[in-house]
């Protein structure tokens, strides 16, 4: 066995499967919980699935009070995690506004601003001229009003992850990569532990809890314990204009009504979308070799968002050459306040995100099976894991944001493919 085949551990109070943002985050918690036999395994690099390319947007409003109570503390350890590890997330609180078109949406902001208001986020609703005067370049043609929150940010999810996982190495956990995790083993209806497989090497670590934080294989590694998850991954599409001269940093834009946000980086600005309809991805498995990926452009598929985000931001028209980005995300198909029933999943028995008990967004994809829940074999089992029973009622806290699965994309006079992003280690 090779020297890191070596130092893999053959038992730990927790397994974390997975090494984005959420895995990260949940081996960072734990261990600030006083948790130290944590084992996180990744199968290529930290980061590599879809937390690489993600946006990087830092939203404390959410559609729950759980959700946004989480999100507010996202942005606080956000604010602090730079100081703690070395290692710098990009964190910067630049704020955001939401802009509604319709009175029916400028209702919802209102709404979701007073809940936000009762947990301590700072948010207020401004006019329409206010709107203008903090985002000139906009075009605030049949906009009714809007929201703002000062404190929101923007930051880098893959050094925000890197610092997590070194956070949680600070306090004892240990994070493996290149390593995958080829079956759960499940002994009389609770997952006990599992198997791992680097290279040629092959081994077996024996644990109390597995979190199952695999992202758009997180399905595939359910099915390992019996369960069928109801995840997949989406094509994630949007667009980055090359640098524009005098664009200076802005809010963090959101046009809900158009399906649109916006925000600014090192002088360029950068067009994603909320779309409609997502487009699947990976229907026949994920390639065993995908690391850092990214897919081939839909110029089509994107632009009816495109074309009315060059009317609401007519500088985005004007921007010259555009790259054009088409990467992946993943969702579950539930809220936190929904449910789901796998086909292998009896009918009493209910899927739910794992904040419906107060665990943080981070472990969001750590999905539980309620007690009674059973697979095609009979026999009642957890998915993916956690913090099941006694520990249900502490929180793990997280920073991650769940992403919605959703497609992005653009046009614009050029588009250029983005390259392959190299590996990152820690």
């Amino acid at each position: 066995m090779t020297a890191t085949a070596k130092s893999i551990p053959d038992k730990a109070r927790a397994v974390i499967i997975g090494g984005g943002i959420a895995g990260c985050s949940v081996a960072y918690h734990l261990t600030k919980l006083g948790w130290t036999d944590v084992v996180l395994l990744e199968r290529k690099k930290l980061t590599s699935g879809t937390t690489w390319h993600a946006a990087g947007l830092i939203a404390q409003l959410r559609a729950t009070a759980n959700m946004t109570r989480l999100a507010k503390y996202s942005q606080e350890l956000y604010g602090s995690l730079e100081a703690e590890t070395g290692i710098a997330t990009g964190f910067r609180r630049v704020g955001s506004i939401t802009v509604a078109l319709h009175n029916e949406r400028m209702e919802e902001l209102r709404r979701s601003a007073s809940m936000g208001q009762g947990f301590g986020v700072e948010v207020g609703e401004i006019s329409v001229a206010e709107v203008k005067s903090r985002y000139p370049h906009l075009n605030t043609s049949g906009v009714v009003g809007a929201i703002a929150l000062p404190k929101d940010g923007q930051g880098d999810p893959g050094n925000i992850a890197l610092a997590l996982a070194k956070g949680a190495r600070q306090r004892g956990a240990q994070v493996f990569e290149g390593v995958k995790v080829t079956a759960t083993l499940v002994q009389n209806g609770r997952v006990t532990g599992v198997v791992w497989q680097q290279g040629e090497d092959t081994g077996q670590i024996d644990a109390g809890f597995v979190v199952n934080c695999a992202g758009m294989w997180g399905r595939d590694v359910g099915l390992q314990a019996g369960v069928n998850i109801p995840l997949h991954a989406c094509e994630h599409f949007y667009i980055v204009s090359e640098p524009i001269a005098g664009l200076e940093q802005l809010p963090v834009l959101r046009v809900p009504d158009e399906c649109a946000y916006y925000k600014v980086d090192a002088g360029k600005l950068m067009l994603g979308a909320f779309e409609p309809l997502s487009k699947p991805w990976g229907m026949n498995g994920i390639p065993e070799a995908f690391e850092f990926d990214q897919l081939p452009e839909d110029f089509d598929h994107f632009e009816p968002i495109l074309d009315a985000a060059v009317n609401r931001m007519p500088i985005l028209g004007q921007a010259g050459n555009i790259r054009f980005s088409t990467a992946l995300k993943v969702s579950p198909p539930t809220t936190p306040t929904t449910s789901a029933k796998p086909p292998t999943c009896a009918a009493t028995s209910s899927l739910r995100v794992s904040t419906r008990w107060g665990f943080s967004p981070a472990a969001a994809r750590a999905w539980r099976w309620r007690s009674g829940c059973t697979t095609a074999s009979g026999h009642s089992t957890l998915a993916m894991l956690t913090l099941h029973g006694r520990n249900r009622s502490k929180a793990i806290g997280n920073t991650s944001r769940i992403a919605s699965a959703k497609r992005w994309a653009c046009s614009t006079p050029t588009i250029t493919h983005s390259a392959k992003r190299p590996p990152r280690g820690v």
